[in-house]
């Protein structure tokens, strides 16, 4: 006997049990075979600080479709895991825990601090992946890597060494993008901009020798006046011709300074003469340099104003602009102010406006990089899915810029480089050891002469140069991003590389594109020779149903692990994978994961259902040598045909990244076909429980389609799949382990398919004809089909006994001609004619008046809701959507009278 299904489907008891028996037995393990081919995926590394989200579930739910997928086809499928040690985002964390205790970082020291961050990392760092593993996610957790490994680190490093002896790798003084509040360098990438309304100030710098002419300047951030060094116009600008080279001399602080002409200067913004600021903007630090300009610091790295300020010295840079303003308005400075859209960079993590900021740096050249990657992606060596996302990675690689590198944190991977303090004067320049910013809060108090950088994997035992033992590391970190852009292959050991490399796909998102997968392709082709991956599939945003993105400041997060609580992850798995168009953002509600649990209800129902009714020892047989012994009827034959066909579709579908069309395949089979239509049309043979041919044959081909349809839903629904697997008679080990369903070509029969199509529909029409008329639904009618063609009626006759049994039909008699008459309602569909005679049945005179009411009445109120719309006033004051919606019920109405008098023709 095949084993009973509970009553109703648990799925919080059935993941746990099932989760911990897949992770006991290894099952989600891969190590290389010769006799297999690899499929790697490795995981974007959700940073230690994570909890699972919206995004996180869509992300990894897509990859474990497919490594559970390529599995079961007979790939050694690793899914490699691993966490990102968020370098920023960590230690913004772990300093809020220190500041509840009334401390900060500084009041730990360097090496306490990354002590605490560490014990924070074992304490809560792990959270993230146990709740993937809630998902189902069939990660090779043995082999789980964190960016701070002791190996990866040394990866990290001797990537660093390799691009300083290709000179990739450079130091220098540049305008970058510092975050006041994280204390910290960002790149292009960290600081996206927001449109903010702000104010575009006219100021007056008088002429030196004439303070009744002046040069007006336009600008959006008046505080940086301080540390201007020049003005700037365009030469080609008329206005302006007589003033250049002219001194002017600077408001509030009194310095002079020189107009200058530049092309690069925008004649059409504000009054067409800009302010020079070289240490604070980076178009005013290409000027400063091709002028010559003096750069003028006037800022702390808190982005309070240093002594270079003055007056303005130790106040906020926003507190010191309203100051500055109202001191340049009392002086006459002040010419006028006008509301002006800007842009402006934000620290990606803190969300603080960044500062242009000049400072020492470390950089990547980029574009020697960039070159291989592009190359890689226009020869389609890598393809992106959808093919739009091409163009923006292309736009952006063609266009690229050097990597600004540093940052001036604690945590994360140090820079390997040395200074010593005891070499002497050789460039005759001083600079601080700490490459951040000059007055850094944290920055070492010496200064050595000439500070030539020893670069190497470890720390050096002497100076090369002079053969000092006195050597300091840099203080500073790399960026997070280079030590993620190592991930593929820096993840796996050694003497699994060569198999596992490249990869296979990447899953990931639209924002980290620049951030992490163009890097990714640099690096894998720059350090290995190879493109990392072959395919890379982006997937949406994840927004609320309204369109937004789900944020904790708009109250609209849906939490994946209430939902899983309460539906199951199946449920949140299936419901987020068909709701989701490929490459299209995904739109949630609550009740949309409701679709899940109930597919998993139907699902359960339909086997429970099966394996009671099944006999066990009927059923071991091979599905294609019964199909070629035995004359099965129609329905079986159809169901066959229908399930290859949806095989052969899903695997299509999954091969092409088009998820959530693989997913409705499914849902579409198993729910209509299979259950509505199938389970419906065998139930009387199964619930007679004869011995006869035509029920094994239909107990054979119950069973085969639905153990391989488990097969086939398992990468969409692991749990519910193998709960109802070890249920069926002779399950031998995990669904895990069994094969994906062979494609069995000649099963699939495009007539009987036709033929089935025919039944549904006529057993639909004449569910509606009943309907329509109100017909008691226990009652059986007669039918009259009126076809020509022997072929059609050949198709009907084999048919019959199933339209009867569905549409409750007493009497079904074919007729190769139509005619017309009383007490009858008939329908024309397609090339046949249906009639059901009504004695009996109705009172067709009752039905008459009755349709004629409603006729008359939808009549009466379309000519009211005609009358509204034509009314000028009410269409120019009504709301957009009310009228919208006013419309739509009309539209509604005319419908219904169209309905009602096609079936008082029928009626006639």
């Amino acid at each position: 006997m095949a084993q009973e299904l509970s009553k109703q489907y648990n799925p919080e008891d059935t993941e746990s049990k099932w989760y911990k028996i897949w992770e006991e037995n290894n099952l989600f393990s891969a190590k290389p075979a010769l006799d297999k081919l690899p499929y790697c995926i490795v995981i974007p590394p959700p940073n230690v600080t994570g909890i699972l989200h919206m995004g996180h579930a869509l992300n990894n739910t897509i990859q474990d479709i497919l490594i559970r997928y390529k599995r079961m086809r007979g790939f050694e499928a690793l899914w490699m895991p691993g966490t990102d040690h968020a370098g920023i985002a960590t230690q913004n964390v772990v300093e809020r825990t220190l500041a509840k205790e009334g401390r900060k970082r500084q009041d730990l020291g360097r090496e306490r601090f990354i002590e605490r961050v560490w014990q924070w990392k074992e304490q809560y760092g792990s959270t993230i992946i146990h709740q993937l593993k809630k998902l189902g996610s069939s990660c090779d957790w043995q082999r789980t890597r964190f960016t701070m490994d002791e190996e990866y680190s040394k990866a990290v490093r001797d990537v660093f060494v390799q691009l300083w002896n290709k000179r990739l790798i450079y130091r220098g003084n540049y305008i970058i993008n510092w975050c006041p509040r994280c204390q910290t360098a960002l790149s292009d990438e960290e600081a996206p901009h927001h449109e903010l309304q702000g104010n575009l100030y006219y100021l007056k710098y008088p002429l030196k020798g004439n303070f009744n002419k002046f040069v007006i300047v336009a600008t959006t951030r008046p505080e940086t006046m301080l540390g201007d060094t020049a003005v700037a116009v365009n030469p080609k600008d008329k206005r302006y011709k007589e003033y250049i080279g002219k001194i002017l001399i600077l408001p509030l602080v009194n310095r002079e300074i020189k107009i200058i002409a530049d092309n690069m200067v925008d004649m059409k913004f504000g009054t067409g003469a800009v302010k020079v600021t070289p240490a604070h903007d980076p178009n005013d630090y290409a000027l400063g340099k091709k002028h010559n300009l003096e750069f003028i610091n006037i800022m702390h790295t808190d982005a309070t104003l240093n002594y270079n300020a003055g007056a303005y010295e130790s106040m906020d840079r926003f507190q010191a602009r309203e100051v500055i303003l109202k001191d340049l308005k009392e002086k006459g400075f002040l010419e006028k102010t006008e509301p002006h859209k800007l842009a402006a960079g934000h620290c990606y993590r803190c969300h603080t406006i960044i500062e242009p900021y000049l400072s020492w740096q470390w950089f990547v050249k980029m574009k020697p990089l960039a070159k291989p990657a592009i190359a890689a992606v226009k020869k389609e060596k890598i393809k992106f899915h959808p093919a739009r996302w091409t163009k923006v990675y292309l736009n952006w690689m063609e266009n690229i810029q050097d990597w600004c590198v540093s940052r001036q944190i604690w945590w994360g991977h140090r820079l390997p480089v040395w200074y010593c303090r005891d070499c002497g004067v050789k460039n005759g320049k001083i600079i601080e050891v700490k490459s951040g910013p000059p007055g850094n809060l944290c920055t070492t108090s010496y200064t050595i002469l000439d500070p030539k950088p020893i670069i190497n994997r470890i720390k050096p035992d002497k100076c090369n140069d002079c053969g000092s033992h006195n050597l300091i590391q840099d203080e500073d970190v790399l960026d997070t991003w280079f030590s993620s852009w190592l991930w593929p292959f820096a993840t796996v050991p050694e003497e699994d590389l060569k198999y596992f490399y490249p990869t296979s796909v990447l899953v990931t998102a639209p924002e980290i594109i620049f951030f992490w997968v163009a890097r990714m392709i640099m690096a894998g082709i720059e350090f290995q020779g190879k493109i990392p991956f072959k395919d890379v599939y982006i997937h949406g945003t994840v927004r609320d149903i309204e369109g937004k993105k789900m944020s904790k400041s708009l109250g609209n997060i849906i939490d994946p692990l209430e939902i899983i609580n309460e539906y199951g992850a199946d449920a949140l798995r299936f419901s987020l994978i068909s709701t989701t168009a490929q490459g299209q953002d995904v739109y949630l509600s609550k009740d949309r994961f409701e679709q899940g649990r109930n597919f998993a209800n139907k699902i359960w129902n339909a086997s429970r259902f099966i394996l009671t009714n099944l006999k066990p020892e009927d059923i071991g047989v091979d599905l294609c040598v019964f199909f070629k012994a035995e004359q099965l009827d129609i329905v079986n034959r159809w169901i066959l045909s229908r399930f290859y066909t949806t095989l052969e579709k899903v695997g299509k579908e999954l091969d092409s990244f088009k998820f959530n069309e693989a997913a409705n395949s499914l849902y579409s089979f198993f729910w209509h076909e299979f259950c509505d239509w199938y389970l419906e049309l065998v139930k009387p043979i199964l619930v007679n429980r004869g011995q006869n041919t035509e029920n094994r044959n239909t107990q054979i081909v119950m069973y085969k389609v639905l153990e391989k349809f488990l097969r086939i839903l398992h990468p969409f629904m692991p749990f519910i799949s193998e709960e109802i697997w070890q249920k069926l008679p002779g399950a031998k080990d995990s669904i895990m382990q069994q094969s994906w369903p062979h494609l069995q070509p000649e099963l699939i029969n495009r007539e009987d398919e036709s033929q089935m199509e025919l039944a549904f529909d006529l057993i639909n029409t004449i569910r509606n004809m009943r309907a329509e008329l109100e017909v008691n639904p226990a009652s059986r009618v007669d039918i009259q089909l009126t076809a020509s063609g022997k072929p059609i009626q050949k198709s009907l006759q084999l048919l019959a006994n199933y339209i009867k049994n569905l549409a409750k039909v007493n009497n079904l008699t074919l007729a190769e001609k139509y005619i017309a008459g009383n007490n009858r309602y008939a329908v024309v569909f397609k090339d046949l004619h249906i009639v059901m005679p009504l004695e009996g049945v109705v009172d067709v005179a009752q039905q008459l008046k009755k349709i004629n009411s409603k006729i008359g009445k939808l009549k009466s109120e379309i000519k009211n809701k005609e009358v509204t719309l034509a009314n000028k006033n009410f269409l120019q004051r009504a709301p957009e959507e009310i009228v919208s919606a006013e419309k739509t019920k009309l539209l509604d109405m005319r419908q219904q009278v169209s309905k009602l008098e096609v079936i008082l023709n029928g009626l006639r």
